[in-house]
């Protein structure tokens, strides 16, 4: 899809938005208008309304596809969401499910009853049981399992085994497996009588009768060699395969790196069990990058937008509690100077810049280490080298910017003293930023958490703190 098309499909989804919005914000009008008026015909009426407005609006929903509708109840308020989601059809529940976020999700699954649960899972594959499983109730996961064959009992439960960022979590057990002692036009045969190939198949299995992996054949193989060949004749036989116990962010680098549609996962003794595909690859990168965006945040975990109050504040309360530890610091270093500052009132000016600078400055340093670690192109090994790098920048860029800060403070104020002390603060906060834009990251992943856990708030406190005590510490030294 090029990026035109990708734009019109966002614009229509957009506009599908609107309009449901639209039929809601309806329905809510004419309830209320309906409510005033009196006599025998009100309560007809309203149902008429009422019933006219949900057909038109259902209507709507069954024309989006799974992942549109789930993009339409993450942009909707609680009520609204529900009043939307009772007008899904019931075989359609599983699919939008596996498409919404984890908080919203939570809030369908709570306006469900049991049986409502059920009639969804039993649709799902046992990837996408697995999937779903961990935010049922234990009752529901419990009468699920007994509806199932021992096959896909078994595959719910070897999914379930796994950590979620293990690659035997996300691998799917719906593939196409051949023998590498037939033909290729055997191979086709096969093929059409299978009438519909799982998903994202853009290559076929080749095992042996153990069901051990040889390689693999691409469909564009098949396709365009001689049908009287051997698979063993045009397969590859050295495929990108993984291990069900291998990190699953490895495995989505992998897949970028090779540019895979598929992959065979195998067990120890190298036979088959599962694969994975690139719609799990790519969801994995986009929750990867929302999760680090958060962490940078201090968000403990993603949050519904329209949540409740509580919730919310439950997700941002303890980060924000440091912050105002570090920023009642940051305040009591400013009160140190209160002296200096009532001398010379052009310190309470610039100190914010320096201070400013600084986090901007060391927020750019802390985005590329924890960036370059997540791509696994820096380890805890680096951390010296990184660090003469980013104090060589920081300090190029102090002596540029603080001499131009400089100069501006002397135009302003005609000090050249209070120039040269500009720049050398901006200079030696910038020098701050760098060191603690590289230790910070280094130190939390040295310690086994995630390297971006509350990385923007520390680094913002550090050089806040560390701003006004440098500059202000200059000031009283040099100029008073």
């Amino acid at each position: 899809m090029t990026e035109v098309e990708v734009k019109k499909a966002q614009d229509s989804l957009q506009s599908r938005l609107a309009q449901v919005i639209e039929l809601l914000n309806r329905q809510r009008v004419v309830e209320g208008l309906t409510h005033r008026q009196e006599g025998q015909h009100q309560d007809r009426v309203e149902t008429l309304v009422h019933r006219q407005n949900l057909v038109e609006l259902q209507r709507k929903l069954e024309d989006l596809h799974s992942a549109d509708v789930a993009y339409i109840l993450e942009a909707l308020p609680l009520d609204d969401r529900l009043t939307v989601w009772q007008l899904v059809k019931a075989d359609r529940d599983g699919d939008i499910l596996l498409e919404v976020s984890d908080s919203v999700r939570e809030t369908l699954i709570a306006d469900m009853d049991d049986h409502e649960l059920l009639a969804a899972a039993k649709e799902m594959d046992a990837d996408e049981l697995a999937d779903l499983a961990p935010e049922l109730p234990r009752d529901v996961i419990h009468e699920l399992m007994e509806t199932l064959d021992a096959q896909q009992r078994e595959r719910v439960r070897s999914a379930l085994s796994y950590n979620e960022d293990q690659v035997g979590a996300l691998m799917d057990f719906e593939m196409v497996t051949i023998r590498e002692d037939v033909s290729l036009e055997v191979v086709l045969r096969y093929l059409r009588r299978l009438k519909e190939l799982p998903g994202h198949t853009d290559k076929l299995f080749v095992v042996d009768y153990d069901g051990v992996l040889k390689g693999v054949l691409p469909i564009k193989r098949l396709l365009v060699n001689d049908p009287e060949k051997q698979v063993a004749d045009v397969m590859a036989s050295d495929p990108v395969s993984f291990h069900p116990d291998e990190d699953a962010y490895d495995a989505a680098q992998a897949f970028e790196r090779y540019d895979l549609i598929s992959a065979p996962v195998v067990d120890k003794n190298g036979k088959l069990i599962g694969r994975l595909t690139i719609d799990e690859m790519v969801d994995l990168i986009r929750e990867e990058s929302e999760s680090e965006v958060l962490n940078m945040a201090g968000l403990r975990e993603e949050e519904d937008i329209f949540a409740s109050v509580w919730k919310s504040l439950r997700n941002r309360w303890a980060w924000l509690a440091i912050n105002l530890i570090t920023a009642f610091i940051a305040s009591r270093v400013i009160g140190l100077f209160e002296g200096s500052i009532e001398k010379l009132v052009a310190l309470a000016a610039l100190m914010p810049i320096v201070a400013g600078i600084g986090g901007n400055s060391g927020n750019q340093t802390i985005t590329m280490i924890v960036r370059a670690m997540a791509l696994d192109q820096v380890n805890t090994g680096s951390t010296k080298r990184l660090m003469r790098k980013e104090l060589a920048v920081a300090l190029i860029n102090g002596v540029v910017w603080g001499g131009v800060i400089g100069v501006v403070a002397y135009l302003l104020y005609g000090s050249w003293s209070l120039g040269v002390v500009m720049t050398a603060a901006m200079t030696l906060n910038l020098l701050l930023a760098a060191l603690m834009g590289v230790l910070i990251p280094m130190t939390l992943a040295r310690f086994g958490r995630d390297p971006a856990m509350g990385a923007s708030v520390m680094i913002t406190a550090m050089t806040d703190s560390g701003g006004f005590f440098i500059f202000l510490g200059l000031a009283t030294l040099f100029l008073l």
